[in-house]
């Protein structure tokens, strides 16, 4: 399929963590000159890319809400929600399809950063071949997990190994224990399973966890000492180098 150079580019923008100051200059540059702007958000909530740049939007950019038609923070399994997301994904393509051929740039917000573990992705994946894209990079979670943390994550040879917390207990465990270092991502509602799965993997002793890093309402603090029922999406374990100083 041949790409259309007569249209408006697809940016995929990576805004960061959450603070407003982890934006790069490109990104910025990309959010505040695109006459479009599209973004993500489970029903009946606000999207957290844009809150992360609602202060540089204008009233002569086109908004494009897209909200996801089920969330989960669980592995999902049967056809239904497979079937749910992909005609979700297709038709959120369609709509950004339809600005780029009227020759209009859209400026895709994404948390983090726009290939890792984000929703853009799947735009990508079903416009790159017939529209000009572009991926301006972010700030992912991982390392701002790290900052806030101020600990090394990895030192020398070490290797990092980056888990989602909707994988099983017995994964979770097997990976764990392999592992130098190691960031478990999507926790919220997991967050008793992974703790169980760092605790069986002997490595509970330098876990940590932290929530909403770099965002308002960020907390740190030990894994052992958190309360499973309230923590949120936006949280991780971070388990740092095992040469890293004790924090």
């Amino acid at each position: 399929m041949t790409v259309m150079e007569a249209s408006g580019r697809c940016f995929g923008v990576g805004v960061g963590p959450g603070d407003p100051e982890l934006i790069t200059v490109k990104a910025l540059r990309i959010v505040r000159t695109s006459p479009v702007v599209a973004y993500f958000s489970a029903a009946g909530r606000a999207s957290n890319a844009r809150q992360v740049v609602s202060e540089f939007l204008t009233d002569d950019q086109t908004e494009l809400h897209l909200v996801y038609p089920v969330t989960t923070e669980m592995m999902p399994t049967g056809e239904t929600y497979k079937a749910a997301m992909s005609a979700f994904y297709d038709e959120a393509a369609d709509r950004v399809g339809e600005a780029l051929s009227e020759g209009r740039d859209v400026a895709m917000l994404c948390e983090g950063d726009p290939l890792f573990h984000g929703s853009f992705m799947y735009i990508h994946n079903r416009l790159s071949a017939r529209y000009r894209t572009e991926v301006i990079p972010g700030v992912p979670s991982i390392l701002a997990g790290s900052a806030v943390l101020g600990t090394p994550l990895v030192c020398l040879d070490e290797v990092l190994t980056v888990l989602s917390g909707t994988l099983s207990a017995d994964a979770l465990e097997r990976r764990l224990a392999d592992a130098d270092a190691a960031v478990v991502m999507k926790v919220g509602r997991n967050l008793e399973k992974v703790r169980g799965a760092v605790r069986r993997a002997g490595l509970l002793d330098r876990a940590w966890y932290v929530e909403r890093a770099t965002m308002m309402g960020e907390r740190i603090m030990p894994l052992d000492q958190v309360d499973p029922s309230n923590s949120p999406y936006f949280s991780m374990v971070v388990i740092p180098s095992s040469l890293a100083p004790t924090r």
